[in-house]
């Protein structure tokens, strides 16, 4: 690590001072009515398609996707290209297959999709409890490794005060953000994220081809031997292994990306801003560009990385290579103590700064949103509950979502804390991407085979992890002392996609009790709602 002086410390508090202020008077000012529902969860779908395709790509990539996806090909080479390819891939996916059809199904929530055809509280109740398991394991990954990474940044003493104390500043900014923002408030949080995440990424990805005379296979070849591995950097198995079992591992976790990702609840419910069915169709358009560009500089970044700063400085200050993009600042700035490095190093810093509050303000909406909307509002009031009610629901559960989370947060932050991202990923993959597929296109679709997706799929994810040997059993585990896995892999796709897609088919197709009365008319509220469903255009 390189040491700044206390002038370039300065400078990047100053600049984290700046960004919180403007982005949090922005957000309060672009807040909603206390007692406007449609303006806190869509924004009045004001949004036009470009802005509405950055807050969509804003919420798409997470500090994850920024940091450990740039550590993992810093690391790992091939498989952290794999895993950059199978992100943006995961969003196109979203573009062609669901966008539209949730675009005319939604109205707020997961829960409202799920609902249209099978109304009910055990749906709401269901959307709900796979919203927050899909959400709080992102929210607790973010705000940990918020800790480890602001201690970093502002190059501060890492021991755990210091760290809860950034999980807390943090965790408190998001709930801000998330209860007086609402939708178009951490829209336009998204929006600047965007915009500097990519500014600066370009400028970064810049300085490396530059370095190397804007020659890839120079910058490829730099990157082999910093990384110390040779020719087994452009081969995959370095971050998951070569056997058979370690390689099928390996393409089970890009499925699960590819399925899950894009699925996530926070990611879906923007869609339900856009104005109309053209308005989403080009706001997928702008987000889908937006993120594949990002992704190729991400790819520069973490060569970059590879060959400038090398694989053992960058595992010497973090194991997983989060740090990597940070250390690459610093070598491109020069001199410690010159303008530039404390220019581009700041820059850098600010850019990861207001990604992790984008990050988590995103995801707490979300959680927020289905306690208020789909718990309290459909479930516990029947859909009786009035505007305002609901609204002030809605950002004291941004106060206990975002509390929890701290919470956590704080009690693992000595962990790896990774597995909660596959976790919540796989969820998605296995209850989220079932239920919406099944809901949107099987007009076969019941009661029982919803639930059976979502509890079932979720259930299925969940207990492998635990039991996986991502969790123990091996030395990069998160309990690596103990060994109580038995199921070999570290992701759980291969087994519970399919579980999540056979429960609901099953649970449809065994529903004896209901078939007569409840299926039918299932299927007929199906029916009434399919052609403005699949179309084209509102």
């Amino acid at each position: 690590m390189t040491d700044f002086d206390a002038g370039s410390q300065a400078t990047v508090l100053v600049l984290f001072t700046a960004l919180v202020t403007v982005t949090l008077l922005m957000c309060v000012m672009t807040g909603p009515d206390r007692d406007d529902l449609t303006n806190f969860y869509t924004g009045y779908l004001s949004l036009t398609p470009l802005k509405n395709g950055l807050a969509i790509a804003g919420d798409y990539i997470s500090a994850a996707t920024v940091l450990s996806t740039s550590g993992i090909i810093a690391l790992a080479g091939y498989d952290g290209y794999v895993l950059t390819v199978s992100t943006a891939l995961s969003l196109v996916l979203l573009m062609f297959l669901l966008a539209e059809p949730l675009r005319n199904a939604g109205r707020f929530t997961m829960g409202d999709v799920l609902a249209r055809t099978m109304p009910g509280r055990a749906v709401r109740i269901a959307s709900c409890v796979v919203t927050l398991s899909a959400t709080l394991p992102f929210l607790v990954v973010q705000l940990s490794g918020a800790g480890s990474l602001l201690t970093f940044i502002l190059n501060i003493p890492h021991g755990a005060g210091a760290r809860t104390a950034c999980i807390v500043i943090v965790g408190s900014l998001m709930i801000i953000y998330a209860a007086l923002g609402g939708m178009r408030g951490t829209a336009l949080l998204q929006m600047i994220k965007i915009v500097i995440l990519l500014g600066t990424s370009v400028v970064v990805a810049a300085l490396v081809l530059n370095r190397f005379g804007w020659n890839p296979g120079d910058l490829l070849r730099a990157a082999q031997h910093g990384s110390g591995t040779g020719p087994a950097f452009l081969q995959q198995g370095l971050q998951l292994g070569t056997s058979a079992g370690d390689r099928l591992d390996f393409v089970g976790l890009q499925i699960t990306v590819v399925l899950g990702v894009a699925c996530l609840p926070h990611i879906t419910m923007r869609l339900y801003s856009a104005q109309d069915v053209p308005a989403v169709r080009r706001s997928m358009s702008w987000a889908v560009g937006t993120v594949t560009t990002f992704c190729l500089l991400v790819i520069i970044l973490g060569t970059g990385a590879a060959a400038l700063v090398g694989s053992r400085s960058i595992t010497a200050v973090d194991p997983h290579g989060r740090t990597a993009v940070l250390m690459l600042s610093q070598v491109l700035g020069g001199a410690p103590a010159s303008a530039g490095a404390t220019i581009l190093y700041s820059a850098v810093a600010g850019m990861v700064f207001i990604t992790l509050l984008s990050s988590v303000a995103g995801m707490t909406l979300a959680a927020a949103s289905t306690l208020a909307h789909d718990l309290f509002a459909h479930a516990a009031r029947r859909g009786q509950a009035e505007p305002r009610t609901e609204m002030t629901v809605a950002a004291w559960t941004s106060v206990a979502v975002g509390t929890v989370a701290i919470g956590l947060a704080t009690l693992v932050q000595k962990w790896d804390v990774g597995v909660l991202t596959t976790l919540a990923v796989c969820i998605g993959a296995s209850a989220v991407a079932p239920a919406l597929t099944y809901s949107l296109f099987w007009r076969g679709f019941t009661r029982t085979g919803l639930l059976a997706t979502l509890y079932g799929g979720t259930a299925c994810a969940l207990v492998l992890m635990v039991f996986s040997k991502a969790v123990s059993g091996t030395p990069s585990a998160v309990f690596p002392d103990a060994d109580f896995h038995w199921f070999p892999m570290q992701s759980t796709g291969l087994v519970s996609i399919p579980f999540g897609y056979l429960a609901g088919w099953l649970g449809s197709r065994l529903d004896h009790r209901r078939r007569a009365a409840d299926s039918r008319e299932s299927r007929l509220l199906y029916e009434e709602s399919e052609e403005r469903l699949l179309a084209a255009a509102e």
